[in-house]
């Protein structure tokens, strides 16, 4: 006993010795002298070929990889864009329905061209796909799943290559768009105004019911509207004018994929195996995808053929004093590897940040109160936080989330109200009732800003301060907008004919149906609360929860009276916002893909709207828009709305990080001091031991009266 005693304290001093070793560390060595970020991932990507996805959590991985055309610049607000494989912005040139040019100011053309021009000499990362043999062919090819079995997974196509981007890779892509079994996501805006696509997936699908089988290259499919000018340039030509097509560029739905990628995944029995675009994307951009296993990791690493790109030397006021323009003119990313680890639960995720391990981290509603306080000068960090150096960066999400109404019932709406003056004011009524400021407040911890019409910060036509408040709802006082009264509230409600919440005419109280899906956040408090709202002023509601399919049915069908939605940007256009209040868009009729969920449907919003949604941003495009908001403010189709915050916490070693919005094409731009990292994973995670010494002293005491009293029966057998 005495031995195992001596051991132990052995083995603590010499770990005492190593107290430098983060002995809790959960990332494997193997680093050392790289730039690695670490982050995670709760949601497993199902898809990662850029024709195919539309989600957020996949667009985190493959965004950094694909290059379309254009990009936003990192740090301006508004929102710019900018070339990302361009020379330059794309030649915009306009023609009328005999191909005859107009002026660059025509108003109602024909036809749009777009006219791009590629940087030469940028490079794919390396891969297999670009592999060929010493007669320049494919250096992999099979033509049976046998032939193909003994590779198992990417990895085992040891040999790899490159090539440049040209201007067929891009047309292969808008080719990849046409055919209907990739299920593009946004086809039904592709179709609408590229010239000729709808004609070549007609000519894909005659196409495909003669050759079911194998690979198809889409190469002998011609698009009308869209033409190969040389190596290097191409143009696209769209019907009309549309100038929310620049946006829709800066998506990864018309990154590259050359053909020499759709042939090689294509191949017989490597989909079996995950071999597949979907799982391995490939692209020209600053990191490449090097391990995906969603049940684990999926790491990015930095692409070897890289092309030239700096860091912005020029952001908005207050970026220099962030410490955001410390880079300026340095080549990009700073990144070498960036491991994403999949993690279930958000409190292991949070211990690992306090830790060090990873390097940000969000705020869930059981690490609130531990990161954030609270206060009337508004939200700031704790004091653990700020003992560790932590960064709170906030920032108001480019959307908006909605208690919206029916426009078609027929008590609530206004369609099909029988005296639209008075179901107006019911709504303007619940609209003062509802406290949105106060649901921020409880059930999302303040993360989030009173809205004022549909247009969130950031996009041309929001207004700020006492030029934008809804008058309905709001008064302006004391330099800053206050929620009318309940009185007046109340007020409006008689003048509707439901004085003290009941029926002036049948003295039956006022029931109305809040319809949702079930487990909505929040559960039975939130449902109490929005109880609450409406009997402030004599209303009952009552919460009808089903569950998401029903629910579904009851918006495409007009049956659900209020409920809760919302939208996120596709791009910063007002047109993207107010297209959710104009009436061809309604939910109803349109078997579901209507974005106007109210059915909101006022001639002279539409009117405004046709006129407004195709213009450049200019003083007449704002007094239109402005117009549109009092329509929308005075007939009230959305009782209350808000724009989400968002709230990330970054350890002080990161830098160059600032919240987009839009754009997932953020980690090229992000750096970590490595060393400060290091230091303070020493600081945070010093190993505990004097359990240990006390343990080996314990049994040292324990063990020495024991052990003497063998050596004097030891030293008696002796003698005997």
């Amino acid at each position: 006993m005495l031995k195992k005693a001596l051991t132990i304290l052995c083995i603590s001093t010499l770990l005492f010795g190593c107290d430098s070793a983060q002995w809790n560390n959960p990332h494997p060595s193997g680093d050392e002298g790289k730039v690695v970020l670490y982050s995670v991932f709760s949601a497993k990507p199902k898809n990662l070929d850029p024709v195919r996805t539309y989600n957020l959590d996949e667009s985190t991985f493959i965004d950094q990889i694909y290059e379309p055309p254009l990009e936003y610049h990192y740090l301006k607000r508004p929102y710019v864009l900018q070339p990302m494989t361009l020379t330059a912005m794309p030649e915009v040139r306009y023609f009328d329905k005999e191909g005859r040019e107009l002026p660059t100011d025509a108003a109602n053309p024909a036809m749009s061209k777009y006219i791009f021009d590629i940087k030469p000499g940028i490079l794919y990362q390396p891969h297999a796909a670009f592999a060929l043999d010493k007669d320049g062919k494919p250096y992999y090819q099979f033509s049976s799943a046998a032939e193909s079995a003994r590779f198992k997974k990417l990895e085992d196509f040891s040999k790899t290559d490159t090539k440049e981007l040209v201007a067929a890779d891009y047309i292969y892509q808008f080719r990849r768009m046409a055919d209907p079994t990739l299920q593009m996501p946004i086809w039904n805006i592709i179709e609408q105004y590229v010239q000729g696509m709808k004609e070549t997936r007609a000519e894909i699908v005659e196409y495909r019911k003669n050759h079911s089988e194998g690979w198809i290259d889409l190469r002998q499919f011609d698009i009308a509207g869209i033409e190969e000018i040389d190596r290097y340039r191409f143009s696209v030509t769209i019907n009309g004018k549309y100038p929310q097509f620049k946006y829709w560029l800066a998506f990864h739905f018309f990154a590259p994929v050359p053909m020499e990628v759709d042939r090689f995944y294509n191949q017989p029995g490597l989909a079996d195996r995950n071999i597949s675009l979907s799982y391995h994307p490939v692209g020209t951009g600053a990191y490449m995808m090097t391990k995906h296993n969603p049940h684990e990791e999926i790491v990015l690493e930095r692409n070897p053929n890289y092309h030239e790109n700096y860091y912005p030397s020029e952001g908005e006021p207050g970026d220099r004093e962030k410490g955001l323009l410390d880079d300026a003119g340095k080549r990009l990313p700073f990144v070498d590897k960036i491991i994403f680890r999949y993690e279930k639960e958000a409190i292991p995720t949070w211990t690992k940040f306090l830790q060090g391990y990873y390097d940000r981290s969000g705020i869930s509603s059981d690490s609130f109160d531990q990161a954030v306080v609270v206060n009337v000068e508004g939200i700031g960090l704790s004091e653990e936080m700020q003992s560790k150096g932590v960064r709170l960066n906030t920032s108001i999400e480019p959307a908006t989330y909605y208690m919206g109404f029916n426009m078609l019932d027929p008590i609530v709406g206004d369609q099909k109200a029988v005296d639209k003056e008075k179901n107006r004011k019911l709504r303007q009524a619940i609209a003062i009732a509802f406290d949105e400021k106060e649901q921020v407040s409880i059930f999302r911890n303040g993360r989030g800003e009173v809205a004022m019409s549909p247009l969130p910060p950031g996009l041309f036509g929001y207004r700020s301060g006492e030029q934008g408040i809804n008058p309905y709802v709001f008064e302006w006082k004391d330099g800053e907008a206050q929620r009318r009264s309940i009185e007046d509230a109340k007020q409006l409600l008689a003048e509707a004919g439901y004085p003290g919440g009941r029926d002036k005419t049948t003295g039956k109280p006022l029931v109305l149906n809040l319809d949702t899906t079930t487990g909505g956040s929040g559960g039975n408090a939130r449902q109490n609360w929005l109880i609450k709202q409406f009997d402030k002023i004599g209303i009952q509601l009552n919460i009808r929860a089903t569950d998401y399919n029903r629910f579904q049915d009851k918006m495409e069908n007009g049956k659900a009276q209020i409920f809760f939605w919302g939208w996120f940007a596709d791009y910063p256009d007002p047109e993207n916002f107010l297209f959710l209040l104009y009436g061809p868009n309604g939910r109803v009729g349109s078997g579901g893909s209507g974005v106007n969920s109210s059915n909101y449907d006022n001639p002279e919003y539409n009117r405004l709207f046709d006129k407004m949604k195709n213009m450049e941003d200019s003083p007449e495009r704002l007094e239109i828009i402005e117009k549109m908001i009092a329509l929308y403010h005075r007939d009230v189709p959305w009782a209350s709305s808000f724009h989400p915050q968002s709230f990330v916490l970054n350890n002080e070693w990161m830098k160059n990080y600032k919240p987009h919005g839009i754009s997932q094409v953020t980690l090229k731009y992000q750096n970590i001091d490595v060393n400060l990292r290091e230091q303070r994973r020493a600081e945070w995670n010093k190993p505990v031991l004097w359990p240990l010494f006390a343990m080996a002293l314990i049994v040292i005491v324990v063990a020495i009266p024991g052990y003497k009293a063998h050596k004097r029966r030891q030293t008696r057998r002796g003698k005997d």
